[in-house]
């Protein structure tokens, strides 16, 4: 659970055997769903929140689904035939401003946490294949996540811009920019969301912008997790889940 602001996330991360894709035979892959959840906002009732979450889930896939970012390979268990595919799902809990950065940072977050089990293919004198799991619940293996970017949203209000902008300073903005950002200030994508424009130099003062926090953010989540996973059970539970 990821709560910042007013904005509340809650992502769990499920691990499935499948078949790899044709065209990535020898890796495994991510898919997001995200629920925009009636209790964030009167807006979301009924299918409200579907087109919402279509596009978060959508800029999720550009983040993570590709090999800059994650190590699709360690996701093979064996090539064309089996693999582990993260049904990563997203709920929307409360939404207070700088949506897309929170989820960003409790979909990496979550995938930081999660324990794959080791498995083995072992295979007869017949050239036919098992797969035998680890009877031992500690032998597992993570995914990588240190050069998975976070989004940084950067508001124009006027002639300005601001980051980590509330639901009011959103009202204000006519346009936003998200950009992606990895631990070392490299920029991975970027996207204009709202109705208004952006003239090129304000293009490049945001993106220098969101250089400069996003590896501010990288260092502090990391901190975090590792600050977190040291402490093993006695870590401070956040939320409904405490």
């Amino acid at each position: 659970m990821c709560p910042q602001g007013h904005t509340d996330i809650l992502v769990g991360v499920k691990a499935e055997m499948g078949t790899p894709k044709l065209e990535k035979a020898n890796e495994g892959y991510l898919e997001f769903f995200v629920d925009c959840s009636a209790n964030a906002t009167p807006e979301f009732e009924g299918r409200g929140g579907d087109d919402l979450g279509t596009e978060i889930a959508n800029t999720l896939y550009r983040i993570f689904n590709n090999k800059s970012s994650v190590d699709l390979k360690s996701l093979c268990i064996s090539p064309r035939e089996h693999c582990w595919i993260l049904y990563v799902d997203v709920l929307l809990l409360e939404c207070g401003g700088n949506l897309f950065d929170t989820i960003c940072i409790a979909v990496k977050a979550a995938l930081f946490n999660t324990r794959i089990p080791r498995v083995r293919v072992l295979e007869d004198e017949e050239g036919s294949k098992d797969i035998e799991l680890s009877d031992d619940p500690y032998d597992c293996i993570r995914l990588s996540v240190e050069n998975v970017p976070c989004i940084v949203t950067l508001c124009k209000i006027g002639y300005r811009h601001v980051v980590d902008a509330t639901l009011q300073e959103e009202a204000c903005s006519l346009a936003s920019l998200l950009v992606s950002v990895t631990n070392t200030g490299v920029v991975t994508c970027m996207r204009k969301v709202g109705k208004g424009s952006l003239d090129p130099e304000s293009i490049f003062e945001m993106m220098e912008t969101g250089k400069r926090v996003g590896k501010v953010l990288h260092a502090s989540l990391q901190s975090v997790l590792h600050k977190e996973e040291s402490l093993g059970p006695k870590r401070p539970k956040v939320g409904f889940l405490g």
